[in-house]
């Protein structure tokens, strides 16, 4: 199954999108936040709370006197002054002690301190990239659309138990869905958690038991099971900092989802999009961009060319961060009214779309959500039309629809079905999409057509407004947010000329190639 669709239009596309997303760049290297320089003190060896419960690095960093010069310019000079360690640092913060001034400290001393540190944090995501890598060499997960279900009760032991269910049952992705609201939460919580509302915290603790229970069950089902959280809202950076260090697969990590559906300061997101998919680059994850959430607020039909624009600037902020195409889980959605004549025409034309644009992206096909109404046998068998389009098209992540999506939250046993309808789809219509082709000039043609030229068009506008301008117009998902407000505007700092950030430098590669 192919289309054809204008190349000039597509490549057009993608010279707006990096025309957007280079003066955002350039804002990017001249800023740093709170949560950046948080996750450069935790890469260094800094975890843990303080008697109040309070992270560490949130003590440390809160204690800088000079955050324009960069945690690492003041942890390496309290280092350098002191013989400690980072951590011996943090606790000396929390006991009351002050930080040096930096610049009582020559810099080559402060680098020369904190080397030893810097090298053991990229030492350890590397080791985790490897063995990663190994594990999935030696367990392979099978031919996509790879099943991805959500395990969110609350209680990571419970979560435990139930994403081995569903690997158990199938589910070749298992994600955690994060308690609700963490994303506005501005530090990371600590240790194993048993309490959430609506999901459970994405805490680092939370990582290691999750991805050591999916371990187990991939060594003895012979296939590799991945796991997926969210590296999102005010502390984005630092969850990608623990995922890495912890040896999670896919983080869901988009550029412009905290700007429009928290009310997260868009300055401070994309600072610290950056560098956290610079760190997911070099770490081996997957990040998930979040273009489904604008088809929950606005027409699916209608908003269908600002996914594919957004898409567009989803790839050019991952590329200028180091991200290579099979590391861009690009989102999108079946979400089109069931009730619409040739919806389902109409959604194969969105999917094979993206699916030729970007045929190296790991591209992320979500589930009706939107549409559902607790007739659980219509829900059943949308979520049936869904998992025929996802591998007719060729998508490679693919979370399952849930029968209940309109009840509650999904039940063992709803999982189960789920992962039996989506496998039954798959198996028996496995070469479908490579057996037929498209009528041209068709339904699904001209659709596909439209929306890319209404993605140019839209990237026009966007190019000539400028992407804060844009976003403060409501372009995109029909959310206006300004561009000097919204949570976490405080953290957000220039850079002194002196600033150091080590990670940020090693981790720092020529812009990838689109």
């Amino acid at each position: 199954m192919r289309l054809r669709i204008d190349q000039d239009a597509v490549a057009r596309a993608r010279r707006l999108a990096g025309a957007i997303v280079d003066p955002i760049a350039e804002f990017i290297a001249g800023h740093s936040t709170l949560s950046v320089e948080r996750a450069v003190v935790r890469l260094c060896g800094v975890d843990g709370v303080d008697g109040d419960g309070i992270p560490l690095p949130n003590r440390l960093v809160d204690a800088l006197a000079a955050r324009e010069l960069g945690a690492a310019r003041t942890l390496g000079a309290a280092v350098a002054e002191s013989g400690r360690t980072p951590r011996q640092i943090a606790d000396a913060v929390v006991a009351g002690e002050a930080l040096p001034d930096p610049r009582g400290t020559p810099e080559s001393a402060a680098r020369a301190a904190l080397r030893p540190y810097v090298d053991a944090g990229l030492a350890r995501i590397d080791g985790n990239r490897a063995a990663r890598d190994a594990m999935l060499a030696r367990l392979p997960q099978g031919e996509p659309p790879l099943l991805y279900v959500i395990v969110a009760s609350g209680n990571i032991y419970e979560d435990r138990t139930a994403a081995v269910a569903a690997a158990e049952a199938g589910a070749q992705i298992v994600a955690v869905i994060r308690s609700t609201a963490q994303s506005l939460l501005d530090y990371v919580p600590y240790g194993a958690t048993t309490e959430g509302f609506g999901g459970t915290y994405a805490t680092q603790e939370n990582f290691r038991i999750m991805r050591a229970a999916l371990d187990e069950t991939s060594e003895r089902l012979g296939r590799y099971v991945m796991l997926t959280n969210y590296a999102s809202g005010l502390c984005m950076p630092e969850i990608a900092t623990t995922a890495a260090l912890e040896r999670l697969n896919m983080l869901l990590n988009d550029s412009m989802y905290g700007i429009l559906f928290r009310d997260i300061n868009m300055q401070r997101t994309f600072v610290d999009q950056h560098f956290s998919r610079q760190l997911n680059a070099r770490s081996g994850i997957i990040i998930n961009t979040g273009e489904d959430n604008y088809l929950t607020t606005a027409d699916a039909v209608e908003q269908a060319p600002a996914v594919l624009a957004s898409q567009f600037v989803n790839e050019a902020f991952a590329h200028r961060a180091g991200l290579p195409d099979r590391q861009i889980g690009l989102g999108d959605a079946y979400e089109i009214d069931p009730d619409l004549k040739d919806g389902f025409l109409f959604q194969l034309a969105q999917a094979q779309l993206a699916r030729q644009i970007f045929p190296d992206a790991p591209l992320k096909y979500m589930p009706p959500t939107k549409h559902m109404t607790g007739n659980i046998f219509k829900g059943h068998l949308i979520d049936a039309m869904f998992n025929l389009t996802s591998v007719m098209t060729h998508q490679t992540v693919h979370l399952c629809g849930m029968l209940t999506e309109a009840i509650h939250t999904p039940f063992l046993g709803d999982r189960a079905l789920s992962l039996e309808n989506a496998r039954y789809i798959m198996t028996t219509a496995r070469s479908f999409g490579d057996e037929i082709e498209v009528k041209p000039d068709g339904i699904i043609e001209r659709r596909a057509q439209d929306v890319l030229a209404g993605a140019v068009r839209l990237l026009d506008v966007v190019a000539e407004r400028g992407l804060m301008r844009a976003i403060e117009d409501g372009t995109f998902a029909d959310v206006k947010r300004p561009r000097d407000g919204g949570r976490g505007y405080d953290g957000v700092f220039a850079k002194d000329p002196a600033y150091w950030n080590p990670f940020a430098d090693a981790l720092a590669g020529e812009a990838v190639a689109p």
